[in-house]
């Protein structure tokens, strides 16, 4: 079906919809996007919840690129397309006349792996769509990551749509060295107007651009006054900005109702302070000089409070270390204060924006020459005819939400990701901004397919940042107009909470919700020896109390709460900071036992570390106040031998079994790769050595878990 363009009528459009949560189906999409358009199809790409089901006819070819988030569940921007999908009164045929294909992304870790994308798919041909390709999957345990399948899968794609879509006589793909220029771009806003810009014009204007100068006062410690209590951990309370108006609010986390009390409740809350040094960054770019400590970096950058979705606001209380200061590992647990109508679950997330150092962001600068419009306000505009920022062919910069009568340097700051590892399309954007011929033909070697070794040893083995690679090349000037497209947006980082049950208050600041988080800040030296940290981990390291900051509070895996309720026996399996999720529901169950002591169930927590001197997460804890948990610990590198959570699983085989016999829930939280996998084995075990008769046949003791699965009651939670 033609559709009219600018009163023209194009048969050649491709519609390319994503549903992402982190934004890798994003980057995704847009490389198909590019694709597409080098056949010369008129592109849109977008969110999948942007468009409607009776538009996907209008279009040539459809491609949906779709990830898969926590238990098989479809990300938040793809689920009301689904559910529209899914209505019964569509008639089998209804999309008989949409060509589509898919590409899924998941981590093969997960029992559901790419499962948003298969149940999409076959939905799809039961409406009567057209398969017009297969469907590709990626999976994020590959060797080359996404790349391992996405790129030979997109290649064949382009040669396939080409044969089913020839071009006109005389008409050729727009070739590989042939710049496409971006659809947007930025332009200075004159200083003498105040017309707002359609940047602002897309931005909530409800928010603050920074916290009000507070005076914080001294007080006596937390234990001093309750000096067993979790809480006597926390070392500082800092009031809320007063000058804060009242944000948006999610819905699923704070009633919109209360926002509105949002100032005046803060009036009410009494604050204490205690000063707590400040936290010591690692510096991305500068190297350390061996036998001196990290400098402090001085210079962080000002905190303001960006119109981030469903954004809430938030204080740091407390940035406090809990590993050994001699210990490699740096584990911090972060306290923030909110609005006390907030609500939260265990098992939901916190997201953190993280900001670039402003001499990172000076460095850019001075490297593209973009110092004299640096400072200047500036404003999205389109490229050619109106058309092309419509909705019916672009979306205004995916993800990226700015402040307020944003400047460059703001952007960079703030919503742009300068010290990410490039992608291959980075490559190709900026081989276009080279006059250097040398240079010109490394960089596109490094966007090609075929030079994937090269790519690999010069980008993803030694984690060189997109500022190295400026650095590496001079010769690159990218235009300052480009800026929001040469460089990917700053994604929220997303953590487990760690607290729950009596942890959500503080006996010092009764009026606020207090959330904990448990995180570990990744520093790592590449086999360049230089040393790595992650943009995020830089960032929390950095943080001083009192930075008050807007979060995102998202529903995590943990989504039947009647699952962990008290009557329920639980196994909880968690190394490392996957202990946070699993904390956070210790202490929400017992909050809910001691309401009906005698219906509480058995809880048996399985720990494991590198060594019990070090990374014993909240050990005081345990021996305090759950005393009627069952902790069974793996610390590795305690004797000569390794031990591991699944070890210790198969060890007290017998009691697992007898807890799974009464209908327990099992939750499996921590990093992705093989621990997931090595603990689904060991659960398998225990069902095949202590099992009734039925479970000994491991075919069936597999499908056993799969059907917990299936009914919520395997739950796994990684990262």
């Amino acid at each position: 079906m033609a559709e009219a363009i600018q009163g023209q009528r194009h048969d050649r459009n491709a519609l390319v919809l994503y549903g992402s949560e982190t934004g890798n189906s994003q980057d995704v999409a847009e490389q198909l996007g590019r694709i597409a358009e080098r056949l010369h199809f008129a592109v849109r790409v977008c969110e999948m919840d942007q468009v409607e089901i009776k538009l996907l006819p209008k279009h040539k070819v459809v491609i949906f690129v779709l990830s898969t988030t926590g238990q098989g569940e479809f990300p938040k921007n793809a689920r009301k397309l689904w559910k529209s999908l899914l209505r019964k009164r569509l008639p089998p045929g209804c999309l008989g006349h949409v060509n589509f294909t898919t590409f899924g992304l998941g981590d093969s870790s997960y029992a559901q792996f790419n499962w948003a994308a298969r149940k999409l798919h076959k939905r799809l041909e039961q409406l009567g769509a057209n398969e017009i390709y297969p469907r590709g999957e990626a999976d994020e345990q590959h060797a080359e990551g996404i790349d391992g399948t996405f790129l030979s899968w997109s290649i064949d794609l382009g040669k396939h749509l080409l044969s089913l879509y020839p071009l006109p006589e005389g008409q050729t793909p727009i070739p590989p060295d042939v710049f496409l220029p971006p659809k947007l771009f930025l332009e200075l806003v004159k200083e003498n107007t105040d017309e707002p810009s359609a940047l602002e014009a897309t931005s909530p204007s409800s928010v603050t651009n920074s916290p009000s100068d507070a005076t914080f006062t001294t007080t006596r410690p937390f234990s001093q006054t309750s000096p067993d209590h979790p809480e006597a951990r926390a070392t500082t309370s800092v009031p809320f900005s007063a000058s804060a108006q009242p944000l948006p609010t999610n819905g699923s986390h704070t009633d919109s109702a209360l926002a509105s009390k949002h100032i005046r409740d803060q009036a009410e809350m009494d604050y204490t302070s205690l000063i707590q040094p400040e936290p010591r960054p690692c510096p991305q770019i500068k190297e350390n000089i061996p036998g001196e400590a990290d400098p402090v970096d001085r210079t962080r950058a000002k905190a303001r409070l960006l119109p981030w979705p469903d954004a809430v606001e938030a204080r740091l209380v407390s940035n406090r270390r809990i590993t050994p200061e001699d210990h490699w590992q740096d584990v911090r647990e972060l306290t923030f204060h909110m609005h006390k109508d907030t609500r939260y679950c265990p098992g939901d997330v916190l997201t953190l924006y993280p900001q670039n150092f402003p001499e990172d962001v000076q460095a850019l600068i001075d490297l593209m020459g973009w110092n004299k419009v640096a400072d200047s306000r500036v404003a999205f505009q389109a490229t050619g005819p109106k058309f092309y920022a419509a909705e019916n062919l672009i979306s205004m910069a995916h993800g990226l939400y700015p402040s307020p009568r944003t400047t460059l340097r703001q952007l960079l700051t703030d919503n742009l990701d300068i010290t990410a590892i490039p992608k291959r399309s980075f490559f190709d954007f900026i081989s276009h901004q080279t006059d250097d011929p040398i240079h010109k033909e490394r960089l596109s070697e490094f966007s090609n397919p075929a030079y994937t070794d090269e790519f690999f040893d010069y980008a993803t083995r030694p984690r060189r940042s997109i500022l190295e690679v400026l650095q590496d090349f001079p010769s690159v000037k990218i235009p300052w107009k480009w800026a929001t497209c040469a460089f990917p947006v700053i994604r929220g980082r997303q953590y487990s909470i760690s607290s729950g049950g009596d942890l959500k208050r503080s006996s010092h600041t009764p009026n606020v919700l207090q959330v904990q988080l448990l995180v570990a800040i990744v520093k790592y030296r590449t086999v360049l020896k230089k040393i790595r940290q992650g943009l995020c981990s830089r960032y929390i390291a950095s943080l001083p109390a009192g930075t008050v900051m807007n979060v995102g509070l998202k529903d995590g895996s943990f989504e039947d709460t009647t699952k962990y309720q008290p009557n329920y026996p639980v196994i909880l399996i968690g190394p490392g900071t996957g202990l946070a999720p699993l904390r956070s529901l210790i202490w929400e169950r017992a909050a809910m036992g001691m309401i009906d002591e005698t219906q509480r169930a058995k809880t048996i927590l399985f720990y494991g570390g590198r060594n019990r001197e070090a990374d014993y997460f909240y050990q005081e804890e345990w021996n305090t106040w759950f005393r009627d948990v069952t902790i069974h610990t793996a610390f590795s590198r305690d004797q000569k031998e390794k031990v591991y959570v699944q070890d210790i699983i198969r060890r007290e085989g017998q009691a697992v079994w007898e807890q799974l016999q009464k209908n327990a829930v099992v939750y499996v939280c921590g990093s992705s790769g093989n621990m997931p996998k090595a603990v689904r084995g060991a659960i398998i075990d225990v069902m095949v050595k202590h099992g009734t008769a039925p479970f000994r046949d491991r075919a069936t003791a597999e499908a056993a878990v799969t059907d917990m699965t299936r009914r919520g009651h395997y739950v796994q939670e990684t990262w």
